[in-house]
């Protein structure tokens, strides 16, 4: 497979993983699945300007777990149902943020002036 193909392949299941995740706001299975895949796929992105998406992907997941977590356990107090919505909001702006620059060709952290 040749550099360009191996690229537009990567690029679609970076694609595909922010769409796991998307739809993971409203229902987690689909966000063990893109886990699985960042993981699987991670060494083939190394060097490439996708490997920032996938570790921002990773981050948005264990990230959110670990706060998810908190704010199960802190629901007995009822301030775990402000964190979970936070952490909810938060992952939103993280998918968003992410396809955005996904479609801009940019590795994350880039700023690109749009138009």
């Amino acid at each position: 497979m040749n550099n360009t193909t191996n690229m537009t392949s990567l690029y679609k299941v970076t694609l595909a993983v922010y769409i796991l995740q998307a739809l993971a706001l409203f229902t987690a299975f689909p966000l063990l699945i893109a886990v699985v895949i960042n993981y699987v796929k991670l060494d083939s992105t190394r060097g490439t300007w996708l490997e920032s998406h996938f570790k921002w992907q990773l981050g948005t997941f264990w990230w959110g777990l670990l706060f998810y977590i908190i704010g199960a356990i802190l629901h007995l107090i009822l301030i775990g149902y402000i964190i979970c919505g936070l952490v909810w909001l938060w992952q939103v702006y993280r998918v968003v943020r992410g396809l955005w620059l996904l479609n801009q060709h940019a590795p994350m952290g880039v700023q690109h002036a749009s138009g």
